[in-house]
């Protein structure tokens, strides 16, 4: 085949300067202080609102070959962990443009890429003596909490030891200034069935972590008052609140009118005031700065602490929480709800209304609802999934007997909900609608197990093997409805909550009046609950604020200093030793580069430092005192403590003071630096890309051109 090729192992690596060039797009994704990136189509002129380094790979022009590679990388991270995208993304810029200056310092590849493979495992176990175990992790943060004075019962006990009783009703952060809007579970309709869904849970946006939240137990008969510009609880709790004008968008007529809506719960972790299920302050130290989905996580971990499904040193179960996303609604009203929250045609939406308050019969179906619809047998090939098998879904007169046959099947055994997890035939739902039956496609696998366990219906890939015993009974369906009590009419697309006795199925609902903001809420709420579930997976976390990238800087020069020879590759033994001194002196500040620049940017980013200059000096500073010190490790913790290495401890930000700590995934961390440091070295083993079809002739005709060598 005719063909192209051009060297690429000069000293100014083209993979590499590719790499820099894509991974320097995502700088102001660090830090909790994130920059957003608009997203344009410019075929259909919408637009989307990023903050993750997976929403911009996709976005992105990826024709060459280190771009592809690129975004294999941070495909394989997202897949394995869903976080740490960020982070894998900058430092593959970094070390990219690290190792090009060591190229143009004439250092042998095989040096680079042996003497950085060890460094970089060197500093990986070095840092493992600064993980946290969770158990420890709430005493730590909760230690250095402020305790609010304003609160205090009548026996005078202040704090949170105090208010870790089910009868007291205040749940409070520090700084309290506002009230916290309290949004109801919306199952007030199913008195028998969801009894376990009658919680209080709130919402997320109404005071950012500096909130007064009010619970009222079902049962209890005291009185209580809220309106926009205080709270009114029981005797026993008498707090002075000041109003805000910030968070204060409802009205004194929005809690007025929900006073007689009221059925809550307080249990004794939820009450908890250093954190529900002792997750809200690892929640918050997890969050960097995404403050907005930490009340939704509280609430979730809350919901099935009470279920017995999960404890404070468990996992949170992932496989029961999925999201609804609302628009025209402010993100005020965003709230966890029992069941499975969706977006339904107005159509579908005057079949719920005429389901009310009637128990439906359920059928699950784990493939589309199409008559071209064939499984791909029972071992289905992995990473395969079916989007469209013909271009037209609507049928003719051919598929008349399809759809007939399908509906007196549905009739007969008397269905009145159908979720499927594939596509479903827009003819055959029409036919659906006009026979008030509801049927819901694109439904998630675990939703139809959910249901499947409470209901007893049986999943069928095909209606034709439909019987009487994979129907289940006790589905419920619903209009969702809002804080205020009142159902969405959202005129395209109404949210229906779909619910059964029992189930452990939660839904997120992220509510916004921007569309283009539909896919950042959702993108920082899963990133959240991952980091939160990879942390209690690992049953211990990193100190965050730049903690574990200081130590590493520490151990690099420790290990620049040592006479040994780092590399166990041949072709590095075979060096003159004064050549590898040099070599290893080069690459090793290499190395460290990358965590210098990450500091840096990550510092700049939050307004934690000026210029880079001073992150710089800062972290100089910190190195000569955690070398003074003996022991760089413990000197690191003690910062920490002290209210977070490169923030509230150092000289060099004296005005910089912080109560909440940062931390970071342990396995999130590591695995991230490893697979962005395999990318930069395989890359930099390249010397060739050869170019086939036709593309040599575009190339031939192009500015660079004189690059290429033509066959």
């Amino acid at each position: 085949l005719p063909m192209a090729f051009r060297d690429v192992n000069a000293r100014r690596h083209i993979g590499l300067q590719q790499l820099s060039s894509l991974a320097s797009t995502g700088r102001t994704f660090l830090g909790p202080m994130k920059s957003h990136k608009f997203i344009v189509d410019e075929s259909t002129n919408q637009s989307t609102l990023i903050c993750s380094a997976v929403r911009l790979i996709e976005s992105l022009d990826l024709t060459s070959a280190a771009g592809q590679l690129l975004n294999e990388t941070i495909q394989a991270q997202n897949k394995e962990f869903k976080t740490g995208m960020s982070t894998l993304l900058f430092l593959v810029g970094a070390w990219s443009n690290a190792v090009v200056e060591c190229l143009q310092q004439n250092v042998p590849v095989p040096a680079i890429v042996s003497m950085m493979s060890e460094g970089l495992n060197s500093c990986c176990e070095r840092v493992q003596c600064l993980q946290i175990p969770i158990h420890d992790v709430k005493k730590e943060l909760c230690s250095n909490r402020v305790k609010p004075k304003a609160f205090e019962s009548k026996t005078g006990q202040v704090g949170c030891d105090g208010l870790r009783n089910p009868r007291n009703l205040l749940c409070f952060q520090r700084a309290v200034s506002v009230p916290e809007e309290v949004i109801p579970i919306n199952s007030s309709s199913h008195q028998g069935d969801d009894c376990h869904f009658k919680k209080c849970l709130v919402s997320p946006l109404a005071g950012f972590g500096s909130v007064a939240s009010l619970f009222k137990a079902v049962g209890d008969k005291s009185s209580s008052v809220l309106s926009g510009s205080g709270v009114i609880a029981s005797s026993c709790i008498t707090p002075k609140l000041t109003h805000s004008r910030h968070f204060s968008t409802l009205g004194k007529s929005h809690f007025s009118s929900q006073q007689g809506n009221f059925q809550g719960y307080l249990s004794g972790p939820s009450a908890d005031p250093c954190g529900c299920c002792g997750l809200g302050h690892l929640a918050m130290a997890l969050s960097h700065g995404n403050q907005t989905s930490v009340k939704l996580l509280q609430s979730i971990a809350a919901y099935q602490q009470e279920r017995g499904e999960c404890s404070s040193s468990s996992q949170i179960n992932i496989t029961e929480i999925v999201t609804c996303c609302v628009l025209g609604l402010p993100e005020i009203y965003s709230c966890v709800s029992p069941g499975f929250v969706t977006l339904v045609s107005p159509e579908q939406a005057t079949v719920v209304k005429h389901f009310a308050d009637k128990p439906l019969r359920i059928l699950l179906m784990d493939g589309d609802l199409t008559e071209q619809y064939r499984h791909l047998g029972f071992n289905r090939p992995c990473n395969v999934r079916t989007v469209l098998e013909h271009s037209s879904l609507q049928g003719g007169r051919a598929g008349d007997g399809w759809l007939n046959r399908m509906s007196d099947i549905l009739m007969t055994f008397e269905v009145n909900l159908v979720l499927v997890k594939g596509n479903v035939c827009e003819n055959f739902m029409e036919r659906c609608i006009a026979s008030r039956i509801l049927v819901i496609g694109c439904v998630a696998q675990d939703v139809l197990c959910a249901f499947g366990e409470v209901t007893g219906a049986q999943a069928v890939t095909y209606l034709s093997q439909l019987n009487a015993s994979c129907v289940g009974n006790g589905a419920r369906a619903e209009l969702w409805k809002a804080g205020d009590g009142r159902a969405m009419d959202l005129r395209e697309l109404v949210p229906a909550r779909i619910s059964a006795g029992g189930i452990p199925l939660l839904t997120a609902v992220l509510t916004t009046a921007l569309p283009s903001k539909v896919q950042l809420l959702e993108d920082q709420f899963w990133t959240l609950l991952y980091r939160l579930h990879h942390a209690l997976k690992d049953g211990k976390v990193f100190p965050g604020g730049g903690a574990v990238e200081l130590l590493c800087l520490s151990h690099i020069q420790v290990l620049a200093e040592q006479p040994e020879r780092l590399g166990n590759d041949k072709a590095v033994r075979e060096f003159p030793s004064p050549w590898l001194a040099e070599y290893k002196s080069v690459v090793l500040q290499a190395l460290a580069s990358g965590w210098k620049q990450y500091l840096s940017v990550v510092l700049c980013n939050t307004a934690k430092a000026r210029s880079e200059l001073e992150v710089c000096a800062a972290v100089d500073h910190h190195l000569q005192k955690a070398a003074a010190c003996g022991s760089p490790s413990a000197y690191i913790l003690e910062e920490f403590r002290r209210g977070g290495v490169l923030r509230g401890g150092s000289d060099s930000f004296p005005d910089q003071v912080t109560d909440l700590k940062v931390c970071d995934n342990v396995a999130v961390k590591t695995e991230a630096w490893r697979r962005a440091l395999d990318l930069v070295l395989l890359v930099l083993q390249t010397d060739t890309e050869i170019i086939t079809g036709p593309r040599r002739n575009q190339l031939l005709n192009s500015s660079v051109s004189s690059e290429f060598m033509f066959l």
